[in-house]
Order: structure tokens, then C-alpha cells, then sequence
């Protein structure tokens, strides 16, 4: 798919366009040629991807919430997009214990909001909504998860995520059904990805951002579960996705509307530890040790996903071995502070393109 001749022109909106994966989106699609508008909440910090990036000066950068139905359904009318990706979310895990109500007021209302708007809308005809690996009722078992397993939730986030699917769910058996899309025109999909790393993400209780800090302040790392299994990406990975999806949902409706997983390859499905040992390694310097959270909190183990679905019918395969991902996350965060930094970003992105 040549995604510059499909996506320039377009009118796309993105929810969280300040945060990690919505700023690494938007720069790519506005590469793309793409007109962007962005709602979302202020970024986190001023060393956010969004700020360092420039990006706020790029695009239609809009301040929202969004659980303020009246307010993103304004937005959507006004700008009038064609596409919504749509990742604005409380996406920190341990937080969703001490705001669980927010958490799901924003994961779920929000994500009903976003579907509502869609729904009202003339224009937009493409929305994929994105939620987390984290959706699934784990069961801790070695298997990948299917796109077909049941969502659930130990925790507030998790079942936040879960809601959302279920929602999401919902409205397009009720509203935007692919045996009658001809009727309606829209086509709608959720995306589950698992651990997405890469610059410019400052996220508490994320084993990167936290090493990044630790490192920065010449102190080990603490790593509280070594041995826990994940699977890793880079940013770019998952985004890839979307975009490829959304470039093909309205080809076939019934084939790419409905739930998708994206994840890397099996050798990227590795320990919080070894992920620590390479981050020292790209560095240069620095240490880890192990700690006992007496707060802790419960945390899955492993976690995998099946990724057949989008392996056989989007053609989609990682182009990075997890070495080149933390390669690339840690030249991020080692540059960050530079005036060169925005040309960092770019080239990590047309690096990624030359493959596709």
C-alpha cells in the first residue's frame, strides 16, 4: 500500500495527539501529507515527543476532554474528518488504582463519546479505536491471545480496556454493521498491541521511562517484576498498523472491520530484565536491582497475543528485531535535550518508511 498516495490530503482527526503513541502518529501522518487535527489534554511534561517535536505548531491543536461529549462532537462537525483514530485514554495501570473512576469515566464514556460522534457524523467514515493487549481475561497461559478470547480485567485499567471493546462492539453490530455497510459507509476496527516503546514516552510505572530517569539521575534502575514476560515494540510498529488497516477497511468491510491484534515477532516477547540489561547496554552506563514494591500491586506474569489475523490478512509482519527497537527508543532519550532532536524523530520515521 502506498500510504502516502492514500493518506495525503486527507482530513484525519487524533484523539491524544499530545500523548506518546497520538504525537508519533500525527508527525507520521502529517509526513504523509495528511491535514491533522489533534484533541486532546496537555502533554504530560515539557520533554514529551509532542513538545520537543515541534508538533503543536504543525497541526490543528486542540485542548480537550475527552469525556466533554458537546465539546469533541463540535470539534468533529466543525473540521469535518474523514478518518478518527482515536487514543486518547488513561493509560497508566498502577494509576487506575488510585483514579479508578476517572480511569473508566475516560477509557470507557470517552471511548463511547468518540463512537457517538462518529456515528452523528457526515464525514468521517473510517474510526479505529485503540486499546490495549491488556483488554483479555489473562489466564497467565503461554498461548497468544485470539482476537476471539474473551476481554475482561483484574485491575481498572484492564477492565476499562475490556469495556471499551465491548462497547465498541456493540455499536458496530448496531449501528455500523459491515453486511450493511452500503447502507451506512462507515467501517469501524479496535486495535490491541502490547508493549509499545520508543522516545518520548514519560509514563510513570513504565520500566523505560522509569530507567530513563534513574539513569539521568545516576541511580540503578529498580525493576520490580525481572522476570515478567512481555511483548515488545516499537512505537512505529503498532502505528503501522493502523495505518495499514485503515487504508483497507472500507475494501472489504466484513474481512478488516472488528477487533485486531499487532505485536512483534517471537524473539521480541522477552523479560523486563533482559529489555533493562539492553536499555544499559544502548546507554552505555548504569545499573539495576531488584526491589520489593510493599505496595505492590497485581501485575500479570506473561502476556502474549496472536497475531495471525493481521499476519495473513493485512500482509503485516515487524520490521524491527527488539535490539533495533531499545536501540532506537535510548537514541531517543539520549538526544532529547538537543536542538537536533527533531531531526532524530524524523529520520527514526523515514528509516521505518524505506521499508514499507
Amino acid at each position: 500500500m502506498n500510504f502516502e498516495k492514500y493518506y495525503k490530503d486527507k482530513k484525519i482527526l487524533v484523539t491524544g495527539h499530545t500523548g506518546f503513541k497520538g504525537s508519533w502518529l500525527s508527525l507520521w501522518l502529517l509526513k504523509l501529507g495528511a491535514d491533522v487535527i489533534g484533541y486532546a489534554l496537555d502533554p504530560y511534561t515539557s520533554k514529551d515527543n509532542f513538545v520537543v517535536s515541534g508538533l503543536s505548531d504543525r497541526l490543528i491543536d486542540i485542548r480537550g476532554d475527552i469525556r466533554d461529549f458537546e465539546k469533541f462532537n463540535s470539534v468533529v462537525k466543525k473540521y469535518k474528518p474523514e478518518i478518527i483514530f482515536h487514543l486518547a485514554a488513561q493509560a497508566i495501570l498502577r494509576l487506575s488504582y488510585e483514579i479508578p473512576r476517572e480511569t473508566i469515566e475516560t477509557n470507557v464514556m470517552g471511548t463511547e463519546n468518540v463512537l457517538e460522534a462518529f456515528r452523528k457524523s457526515d464525514s468521517a467514515k473510517t474510526l479505529i479505536v485503540i486499546t490495549s493487549d491488556k483488554c483479555y481475561e489473562n489466564k497467565e497461559w503461554i498461548w497468544g491471545y485470539r482476537e476471539i478470547d474473551p476481554v475482561g480485567g483484574y485491575d481498572p485499567y484492564s477492565a476499562s480496556k475490556g469495556a471499551a471493546e465491548v462497547i465498541t462492539s456493540a455499536y458496530i453490530r448496531s449501528f455500523f454493521n459491515p453486511k450493511n455497510y452500503k447502507k451506512h459507509g462507515k467501517v469501524v476496527s479496535t486495535v490491541r498491541a502490547g508493549n509499545v516503546i520508543g522516545g518520548g514516552d514519560w509514563g510513570k510505572d513504565r520500566i523505560i521511562p522509569d530507567a530513563i530517569r534513574a539513569l539521568e539521575n545516576g541511580k540503578p534502575i529498580e525493576v520490580r517484576n525481572p522476570d515478567s514476560v512481555r511483548p515488545w515494540q516499537f512505537v512505529l510498529e503498532p502505528l503501522n498498523g493502523y495505518l495499514l488497516l485503515a487504508s483497507k477497511m472500507h475494501n472489504d468491510p466484513e474481512i478488516y472491520s472488528g477487533p485486531w491484534n499487532f505485536g512483534p515477532n517471537p524473539d521480541s516477547i522477552i523479560t523486563v530484565k533482559e529489555v533493562v540489561e539492553k536499555v544499559l547496554k544502548y546507554y552505555g552506563k548504569g545499573s539495576w536491582i531488584r526491589t520489593n514494591d510493599i505496595d505492590e500491586f497485581h501485575e500479570s506474569n506473561l502476556l502474549n497475543l496472536d497475531t495471525s489475523k493481521a499476519r495473513y490478512l493485512l500482509g503485516l509482519k515487524p520490521k524491527l528485531n527488539i535490539d533495533e527497537a531499545i536501540k532506537m527508543t535510548v537514541e531517543w532519550y539520549k538526544n532529547y535535550h538537543d536542538k537536533n532532536i527533531k531531526k532524530i524523530i524524523n529520520d527514526q520515521i523515514e528509516r521505518f518508511m524505506g521499508d514499507i
